[in-house]
């Protein structure tokens, strides 16, 4: 009995060996209609105005004060201008 079980371990590690050997074991980055699944696309940002979520690569641009400021439109984008300078205009520092 103990020689079937020892032959049935070993037949087993023969198979796994040789099944690993001959069907490597697939890519970690899949890829579906050529792009690669797991990978990082693009960066979710956030609007400092309307405060949607959106990729970054389609953000409209803003440099305030060296401050970088990323909007989902350039609606966003003059809406802040026009309320950020309202602001100021009513609160002088």
């Amino acid at each position: 009995m103990i020689r079937f079980i020892i032959l049935a371990v070993v037949a087993y590690v023969f198979y796994r060996a040789l099944k690993s050997w001959m069907f490597p074991a697939p890519d970690a980055s899949k890829s579906v209609a050529g792009k690669n699944i797991g990978k990082i696309d693009d960066v979710m940002i956030k609007d400092p105005f309307c405060e949607a979520y959106f990729p970054k690569r389609n953000a409209v641009h803003l440099n305030i004060g060296g401050e970088d400021l990323y909007f989902c439109s350039a609606e966003c984008k003059d809406r802040y201008i026009t309320a950020h300078s309202e602001k100021e205009t009513h609160n002088p520092e």
